[in-house]
């Protein structure tokens, strides 16, 4: 009989690529996560890992039974949530990533209804960026991860993660407010000579934003990197930087900069994700229904959330 719990540390180092990361993760010493291991290659009778260098790489057969952890996983996801759904009460802890506008702008109004609503649900958030966070969500490090995906750079779809649409975010062209009687259209290509902020290289919000300007026909003179999108907004009322803004940023609150349609109105998707099986869990339902309550449609910047 293979153990469910060895099965899962060789899941966890199938994530997290190093026994030392697994150790750390789970507060474990690296030597007893190989002695679990070990005895997991003796229950199988196959080996399981292949030792390059100073590291580990997972055999065949182990990717197998890698598989076959993700499937029982599944079912105990499934079997929490039915055991949640046959109570009254949403308690326990839901733990929470998410980047820095929604944090920003629904995050708070969404924890105050859940504290209305449900009193003994404990919410813990971490701002982290997608692309950190997504994994850190398959490695069960979070239990739901607030996303976003720019119109031409699709994210990988990973099996082991159910995702739900939570809003379309219009993208604009944002520069400082000028005087009102020389306010007029402006192309992203009448910037391209002009300093700008933009989220650090490898992003999906950079690697976006830098194709629209190299389609306009120019290269980007990007002087500030920041994914603190409060920065962003600050250097363009300043007048020393041009960005690419979301409407979302503006939600409650009139922008203090001047707003210009991008070519075909662009809108990046922001989405929930959640480890497949999870999505009928009582808590992650609660909060994705929060968030979406926090959302006017359609988004407007200035308009206050609703209640």
């Amino acid at each position: 009989m293979l153990d469910m719990h060895r099965l899962r540390l060789l899941r966890e180092l199938k994530h997290r690529g190093t026994l030392a990361a697994v150790a750390q993760a789970l507060s474990y010493s690296p030597s007893a996560v190989s002695q679990q291991l070990s005895l997991l290659e003796s229950e199988a009778g196959v080996r399981l890992l292949d030792h390059v260098g100073r590291r580990v790489r997972l055999t065949a057969q182990a990717e197998i039974l890698v598989g076959h952890t993700e499937a029982l996983l599944e079912r105990l996801e499934q079997a929490g949530a039915d055991l949640a759904l046959s109570l009254t009460d949403i308690a326990g802890t839901l733990r929470v990533a998410s980047f820095q506008t929604p944090a920003l702008a629904l995050i708070p109004s969404a924890l105050s209804r859940l504290a209305e609503l449900h009193p003994a649900l404990r919410v813990e958030i971490t701002e982290m960026e997608p692309e950190s966070s997504l994994p850190a969500l398959v490695a069960r490090d979070f239990d739901l991860v607030l996303g976003e995906e720019y119109p031409g750079h699709p994210k990988l779809r990973r099996p082991e993660l159910e995702q739900e649409d939570l809003i379309l975010d219009p993208m604009r062209l944002a520069r400082m407010r000028p005087p009102s009687d020389t306010h007029h259209h402006l192309d992203i290509s009448d910037l391209a000579d002009e300093p700008w902020v933009m989220e650090p290289a490898g992003t999906s919000a950079r690697l976006w934003a830098t194709a629209l300007c190299r389609d306009a026909g120019f290269e980007p003179d990007v002087r500030f990197v920041t994914g603190d999108v409060l920065l962003h907004v600050r250097l363009v009322e300043t007048g020393h930087a041009v960005a690419l803004l979301p409407d979302l940023v503006w939600l409650g609150g009139p922008p203090p900069t001047d707003l210009h349609p991008l070519p075909g109105n662009p809108t990046r998707r922001l989405f929930t994700a959640v480890r497949r099986g999870a999505g009928r869990q009582p808590a992650v339902r609660a909060l994705r229904d929060s968030l979406r309550r926090g959302i006017t449609d359609p988004l407007v910047p200035g308009r206050a959330p609703s209640r």
